[in-house]
């Protein structure tokens, strides 16, 4: 027996071990967020009947109408979408995320209404700070508190609204509610939750270094990516292009070098102010980057 159970351990494949292991070291984060998330709805948000956005939103507005618990109010409601996110996003999200909102309906449970403090503006900054790290913690572990974002793709489908729009339609909506049945005070300020949260969830999934990508235009292309790769320490991208074409002046044009690089939002000051000092002309513009692996990059990935 004692050689059988050898055998069966050294038969499981290193895919199935490395699978373990990336469960397990997700784990702390998603248990850690849980447990935050938790503590801003119980101290913060419920005992002063506020509101957040998406399920969660839709949740606080059942629970309160209608007085029935919490944590079961959220797991009824993203059920349908852990679902739904099992055949568009994947078979680990769905179980994953499935396994956040039960410890989420645990959490809530055990834990009593208690209002850390009465002021209102308080209330709404640090309530949704503090569900914001939660949920962000959640995300970066491969999974999610709020399958608001499930729905919105399942929706996208099937209408010609993108998802910013969706998910805002029924935000517009949570927030009316709030407003009609308890007041345009506690909607306003409802509104500021979801705003810190939202925030707090870009930066702890995001993180500081947050990746830019800027095209550089200019006449003195050659001494700007000598500085961008030498001073900078990036990598860079070069198109060929033509610059010029003014209004009045559209015959006048000349052939340059477009540059593109991927730097953090922490560099950005910094590489302006190289570009800046060789060519105060120069044009220059960057745009956020969601995703982004290869080349250079340093930043690890965590799913």
């Amino acid at each position: 027996m004692e050689g059988a159970g050898r055998l069966e351990g050294a038969g499981r494949s290193p895919d199935q071990h490395s699978r373990v292991a990336e469960f397990f070291r997700d784990l702390v984060p998603n248990l850690f967020g849980v447990l935050i998330a938790a503590v801003a709805l119980k101290l913060f948000l419920v005992p002063n009947r506020f509101f957040d956005g998406g399920i969660t939103g839709v949740s606080l507005l059942i629970h309160e109408l209608y007085h029935y618990n919490l944590g079961l109010v959220i797991f009824l409601m993203n059920i349908p979408l852990i679902g739904v996110s099992y055949f568009t996003v994947g078979r680990k999200f769905a179980f994953r995320t499935l396994v956040s909102v039960v410890l989420l309906g645990i959490c809530l449970s055990l834990i009593p209404n208690y209002a850390i403090t009465a002021d209102k503006l308080l209330i709404s900054i640090f309530g949704g700070v503090f569900l914001g790290i939660g949920i962000g913690l959640v995300m970066r572990a491969g999974a999610a508190l709020d399958s608001i974002e499930v729905l919105a793709l399942y929706t996208l489908k099937r209408t010609s609204f993108t998802i910013t729009e969706i998910i805002l339609g029924i935000n517009i909506v949570i927030f009316s509610i709030a407003a009609f049945r308890f007041g345009i005070e506690t909607a306003m300020y409802s509104i500021l939750t979801y705003f810190c949260a939202t925030r707090c969830i870009d930066y702890v999934v995001e993180g500081l270094q947050a990746f830019t990508g800027v095209t550089i235009v200019s006449a003195k292309s050659e001494p700007i990516k000598h500085q961008l790769v030498n001073k900078l320490g990036r990598g860079i991208t070069v198109y060929k292009g033509q610059r010029g074409f003014l209004p009045g002046k559209y015959d006048i044009s000349s052939d340059c070098d477009v540059i593109f690089t991927v730097i953090t939002r922490l560099e950005l000051r910094k590489l302006k102010n190289l570009v800046h000092a060789v060519d105060p002309e120069a044009f220059v513009f960057a745009n956020t980057i969601k995703d982004a692996s290869g080349g250079i990059l340093k930043r690890r990935q965590r799913h």
